[in-house]
């Protein structure tokens, strides 16, 4: 079981590294999308070399286990929480449960509810053990309609295969960069609202490159990728040719009172594996998804791997802490390459800064919306993945915090909104997007861990300190009232409008 969530937080499927290689291969390379997904590839091959985590939010595992009778499910069960702990102890998963009461982080993702496992019975000899690893940025873009109901863009949607159709496009389109896109989409036609999602996300256990064996959700299906990316969300929400790898479609009967369509969104970081096991001796037998235990085909050329981020001469240079004279030059669109102190700073950090002043001088700084996998070495420590986190979730707070402490950088991913936006217009900062889930990438740029800060949070809502070169980002809310994301959202809602 460790071997199993080491392989699965540190190497994607190939299903997965085929379709993220189609979507390099479509985007021009000095294009926004094409540099973030060879970042992305850059990562991709980074992790699996290091056995580190692809994205620093390992999400929550999800274990589907098959059985034979008479199988002992509370000692396998014992086994599977065991090695999730295990498997934290080393760093391959990030510290991710967290009492939903006092906010505490149990430190070894165990409690109630963590992690989830899943078992049934089958009639054959061998255990069958799936993992999927599912991010809380991607989780929280998932969506449940409840139809008939009216979609913004689409008008409504009835209770009809169209009628899901419709609901399936308005969730990639409001999902924009916020899931780590190109993502991939699970779906349930019917069900009740718990079933509903319970098969939704079993349906992200099928390969992206499978056929429905039901005609009419092939079909969908394929209409489905193909109307998703003619709406030019693209990576990271950047616009692009890709905005979604993959769809899967099931049906579960539903009350006649009752038609919800549930979708599970997943990042492109979609980290699934499984494995097939003797029931007797517990040894592998079989790896799902995969051939053997054989190294991944690389995404890129090792020379392309150690060459790092491709430069055009046309990045800005910013050393921490910044000037509102450097703030106020940035626009829209420029790729910056920060150098510094950086401090992380996720929903504890934020909460607790509304309320407190904060334990580090925050005037010209950058506040990474960052939640790191870090080792204890010595008596220091070590940034092992360090992607950024999905940023709307601190829009009630961030514009307060811009004007109270003097922050001029924040980096995150998926953009912020209005209030945001007039924040950073008023008090002189910008928002930088970098490339979600790109863990192993952004922690090479960290040169050393300075200290920490409100560690009472936990590692990943804890203030970090770090010393950082040349960390890429791209500008995109400027301090003159302009968003990236905003623009990609209006035109991508104007081809929406199309799909009616």
């Amino acid at each position: 079981m460790v071997e199993l969530i080491t392989r699965t937080s540190t190497d994607l499927p190939p299903d997965v590294r085929a379709a993220m290689g189609l979507a390099l291969r479509q985007e021009e390379p000095a294009t926004r999308a094409g540099q973030a997904l060879t970042i992305i590839a850059q990562n991709i091959d980074q992790a699996t070399a290091c056995e580190g985590p692809i994205c620093q939010d390992t999400g929550m595992p999800t274990f589907e286990v098959k059985v034979p009778l008479g199988a002992n499910q509370i000692w396998m069960r014992r086994c599977i929480r065991d090695a999730v702990a295990e498997a934290t102890r080393r760093g391959k998963l990030r510290p991710n449960s967290v009492d939903s009461i006092t906010g505490e982080n149990s430190g070894d993702n165990l409690g109630p509810g963590t992690p989830i496992i899943h078992f049934d019975q089958w009639e054959q000899e061998d255990i069958e053990v799936k993992l999927i690893l599912k991010g809380g940025g991607c989780e929280n873009t998932n969506a449940q309609y409840s139809v008939p109901t009216e979609l913004e863009h689409l008008g409504r949607a009835d209770r009809t295969l169209d009628g899901v159709r419709k609901c399936i496009l308005h969730a990639i389109w409001k999902a924009q960069g916020k899931g780590c896109s190109p993502g991939a989409v699970g779906v349930c036609v019917g069900g009740d609202r718990t079933s509903g999602y319970a098969h939704a996300k079993e349906q992200l256990f099928r390969t992206l490159d499978d056929t429905n064996p039901d005609p009419r959700l092939a079909a969908l299906e394929a209409s489905i990728m193909e109307e998703a990316n003619r709406l030019t969300v693209g990576t990271m929400g950047f616009s692009g040719a890709t905005s979604l790898i993959g769809c899967k479609i099931g049906a579960l009967n539903r009350l006649p009172a009752s038609f919800f369509v549930s979708i599970a969104y997943d990042c492109w970081a979609f980290r699934r594996l499984g494995v097939r096991l003797d029931a007797t001796s517990g040894a592998i037998n079989e790896w799902l998804y995969r051939t053997g235990t054989d190294a991944s085909q690389p995404m890129l050329a090792p020379e392309a791997v150690a060459a790092g981020f491709a430069r055009t001469g046309r990045e800005i240079p910013l050393q921490a802490p910044i000037s509102d004279a450097q703030i106020r030059s940035l626009h829209v669109g420029d790729v910056v390459l920060i150098s510094g102190r950086v401090f992380t700073g996720r929903d504890a950090v934020h909460a607790h800064l509304m309320k407190h002043e904060p334990p580090v001088d925050l005037r010209g700084a950058v506040l990474y919306h960052c939640g790191p996998v870090v080792m204890k070495e010595g008596d220091g420590w070590r940034v092992t993945a360090a992607g950024p986190t999905t940023s709307i979730r601190e829009e009630p707070y961030q514009a307060e915090i811009l004007k109270r402490y003097g922050v001029r950088v924040v980096i995150g991913k998926g953009g912020m909104g209005a209030k945001t936006l007039a924040g950073l217009e008023a008090s002189g900062a910008v928002y930088l997007n970098a490339v979600g889930g790109a863990a192993q990438f952004y922690a090479r740029c960290i040169e050393r861990v300075a200290g920490v800060s409100l560690m009472e949070f936990g590692t990943p809502e804890a203030m970090w300190h770090l010393e950082v070169r040349d960390f890429p980002a791209i500008v995109t809310m400027d301090a003159h009232g302009n968003s990236l994301h905003k623009e990609v959202e209006e035109q991508s809602g104007k081809i929406l409008e199309t799909m009616r």
